[in-house]
């Protein structure tokens, strides 16, 4: 179990979407944020607007960058205490149209650079004594669809990478845990490493089933405090175990 209040908090594409808005929900729940991206006007916009906020430019798929970062944040905060692994990029592709270098990239960001960052702070966690780290993977995980085998392929390899760091740390006090996420209103649609017209397609097929990033935060927030293995985002509908809550009526809604 952990504490919100105060706790120092390393969100990585902290910009916009999950991050973002995970960056609010903390904040408001007492903690204190840093918030990661490659977008620097963004990030200090937010954290203009956020209490004990920190701020800073990185690229998590460049060493320096993070080493850099975790720097920082231990300057300034003197520990970490939640790493949240949110930067990430989908890819549309047919097994046959998968690019070698589209695919490469990808796995740079969703699957190296959460392991560069889980091995960053896992030595001051180890030197506090404790920590908490949450990875962001997918719930197309959870199925298999045409069309997502890069994508998909690089988050079930992070899911192994969690389920594996949580063993190995749990004798540090280090809590490794995996959120999935269902289809969210982001930046995701707009942002894929290949595939625009397909990710625009599914973009607007499912707009109205489609959560808010805010829901997603509120149960990566819920992760980190209980400590649970895993998470999801998913409705019960679609193969996982989340439930809408009721809006005033007593049906399920957002």
């Amino acid at each position: 179990m952990m504490n919100l209040q105060n706790a120092v908090i390393v969100i990585t594409g902290a910009s916009s979407g999950i991050g973002a808005a995970t960056a609010r929900a903390a904040a408001q729940a007492g903690a204190q944020v840093v918030l990661l991206a490659r977008r620097k006007a963004r990030i200090d916009a937010l954290a203009a607007t956020l209490p004990a906020a920190l701020a800073i430019a990185c690229d998590v798929t460049q060493t320096d960058h993070i080493q850099q970062a975790v720097q920082q944040t231990l300057r300034h905060f003197g520990r970490i205490d939640v790493l949240i692994n949110n930067a990430g990029q989908g890819l549309y592709a047919g097994i046959d149209a998968i690019a070698a270098a589209d695919f490469r990239a990808l796995l740079e960001l969703n699957l190296i650079a959460p392991l560069m960052m889980m091995q960053a702070v896992i030595p001051p966690m180890r030197q506090q004594g404790g920590g908490s780290i949450i990875n962001i993977s997918s719930g197309a995980t959870l199925g298999i669809y045409p069309g997502s085998a890069a994508y998909t392929s690089t988050k079930a390899a992070l899911n192994m990478i969690s389920g594996v760091a949580r063993l190995e740390l749990a004798s540090a006090g280090i809590c490794v845990s995996t959120f999935y996420p269902f289809m969210t209103a982001t930046e995701f649609y707009q942002a894929v490493q290949s595939g625009q017209h397909q990710a625009t397609q599914q973009e607007t097929e499912s707009a109205a089933v489609m959560h808010s990033p805010e829901q997603a935060a509120a149960v990566i927030l819920q992760l980190i405090i209980s400590g649970a293995a895993q998470s999801d985002g998913v409705p019960e509908a679609w193969g996982g175990s989340y439930r809408e809550a009721p809006d005033a009526t007593g049906k399920a809604g957002k």
